[in-house]
């Protein structure tokens, strides 16, 4: 058997789907075992969008992501989408390919050393040299991607390795991977704290986001009525319809679920990450605060939480939850009259006409049209803070954002990989133009695949979110403008169907019909942030009237 042949039997045996990338010369081995497999190869137009699908792929499924590129210039341009999986705790596999190891007749043409490239980027970064490791380094590979906390592996296979002859076919099975359990003192000790609170909040941050927490969770919130917000990477691990929500930490201290959050005298902070920015500041305050995660707290002069609960989640909440009374924090009069206002001015601009349309309503309008099991994927940009704090999830993982590395240009190709994964989903990217632009070429790649996908591009013809920054700080405005295609015509290039909204009152209906078409379709959205920041500002300053 050739070692390519095996190392793809691995993949099989690791139940691994897709594989997404641009192969080169070296990787033309690997490329034919793949052809030969039940692995379906998907051709991308950039090997940092194949990055950012397979990391995708790996947050939505809790399964190792994989993608694929050449030596070189194929492996650099993966770095920054690692580090994206990386930092976002989304389990993904990277395979690079390599000239010869045993013999070089090219010199240094291309070669870099990638293995110590990926290095800081990644949980681990392995050369195989002989064939024969091709089991234990797959095995190792998916199962220190999987593990808390997830992320990304490397693993480089150079062209005479992949072509070499193994005469064992063996592979490693996959195997599940068993938590440990908090200890009953910990909980015992947490249960007790939470039982003097007279005003708790429970945080939801990124590390709960995996669906074997959802339930134990909302059983836990059912069950004591206790009010929760969460971070914009804890977003639709519960419901935000429900009553106990009382919103996103998404804007800054002075933001309305923030003044909540100073009132509490517990928080209990579960699937903590300090990848995000934090949701509160403990210095100089008396709140108590129970870490509930899968790891220890990182102890900050920020955050150092007096009780902490490690092990399973999920575990750990059901614990928690078996030990309280029901309704033990039903009483909510101490937030009812910041909830109310919260309420208001989060709502106050979802039906506004002016043009071009402030993301209030694009928000509220978008909400109006998507399904509850609809996947909004979410470049970054101004816009990401609105959905963050306006869009009600109803489900997990159907507001995607990435608030720890927050790089432009992931919007389009994860959810490339959600329509892909779904195809009986509504799937919508929500791009700014310049975060849209860094990786539009996959619009050919989803037209390939001939997925359903929408696609809406707010179109402020600037860098917005910067620009905001620059004008908070009363800076001139310099330096962030440009000029765009014309997105309809760029659409229609690729067989993509484009629509331009020209008023406030259309893009109810045209996504309506864009859905209902199927294929894919682009609109075009002009926006005002100018408004919009003048409308941020004066909702935080209700908070210091």
């Amino acid at each position: 058997m050739k070692a390519s042949d095996l190392f793809v039997k691995a993949l099989e045996s690791e139940g691994v789907e897709y594989i997404f990338g641009i192969p080169g010369e070296e990787n033309l081995d690997l490329l034919d075992s793949i052809r030969n497999s039940s692995i379906k190869f998907i051709l991308t137009r950039h090997e940092q969008a194949a990055a950012f699908m397979a990391a995708t792929y790996g947050r939505l499924t809790g399964r190792a992501g994989v993608c694929l590129a050449t030596l070189g210039p194929g492996a650099t341009n993966l770095v920054t989408a690692i580090a994206y999986a990386q930092l976002g705790a989304m389990p993904i596999v990277v395979i690079t390919g390599q000239k010869p190891i045993k013999e070089g007749l090219q010199g240094k043409f291309q070669i870099l050393d990638i293995v110590r490239m990926m290095e800081p980027l990644v949980k681990d970064s392995d050369q195989i040299v002989y064939g024969r490791q091709i089991p234990a380094l797959v095995r190792g590979a998916f199962r220190i991607a999987e593990e808390e906390r997830p992320g990304a592996v490397h693993l480089e296979l150079p062209e005479d390795i992949a072509r070499e002859e193994v005469e064992n076919d063996y592979v490693f099975p996959r195997q599940t991977i068993h938590r440990l359990f908090a200890s009953d003192r910990a909980i015992s000790k947490a249960a007790k704290i939470i039982e003097s609170a007279k005003r708790p909040l429970l945080l939801v941050g990124a590390g709960a986001n995996r669906k074997h927490i959802r339930q134990p969770l909302s059983d836990f919130v059912n069950k004591t009525g206790i009010l929760f917000f969460n971070t914009q990477m804890g977003k639709g691990v519960l419901s935000g319809a429900i009553d106990n929500f009382i919103g996103t930490a998404a804007f800054s201290s002075n933001d309305y679920v923030h003044e909540a959050i100073k009132k509490a005298d517990l928080i209990i902070n579960v699937g903590h990450d300090i990848v995000e920015k934090p949701p509160f500041l403990m210095h100089g305050s008396d709140q108590k605060v129970i870490h509930i995660n899968f790891h220890s707290a990182e102890i900050k002069d920020i955050y150092y939480p007096q009780v902490e609960v490690i092990g399973d989640i999920g575990n750990s909440v059901i614990r928690l939850s078996e030990g309280l009374d029901t309704c033990y924090a039903c009483n909510t009069q101490w937030v009812d009259e910041i909830r109310q206002r919260t309420k208001a001015a989060i709502h106050s601009l979802d039906n506004d006409s002016s043009f071009p349309m402030l993301p209030q309503r694009v928000v509220a309008d978008v909400r109006k049209v998507m399904n509850d099991d609809g996947i909004v994927s979410l470049d970054n940009g101004m816009f990401k803070l609105w959905f963050a704090r306006h869009y009600h999830t109803h489900q997990p993982n159907t507001l995607l954002l990435d608030n720890a590395l927050a790089t432009m240009g992931a919007g389009l190709p994860s959810a490339i990989a959600c329509a892909l994964m779904y195809p009986d989903r509504q799937v919508l990217s929500v791009c700014g133009d310049g975060g849209f632009m860094m990786n539009s070429q996959e619009l050919e790649t989803a037209m390939r695949l001939k997925l359903n996908l929408v696609v809406i591009i707010f179109n402020d013809s600037g860098y917005g979110m910067i620009k905001w920054k620059q004008a908070a700080q009363e800076l001139d405005d310099f330096g962030l403008d440009f000029n765009n295609p014309d997105f309809v015509k760029y659409a229609d290039s690729y067989g993509a169907i484009g629509h331009r909204i020209e008023q406030s009152d259309q893009l109810v209906p045209t996504m309506e019909k864009a859905f209902n078409e199927g294929g894919v379709h682009l609109i075009d959205l002009p926006v005002d942030y100018s408004q919009n920041t003048k409308t941020l500002l004066d909702d935080l300053k209700q908070f210091d009237n």
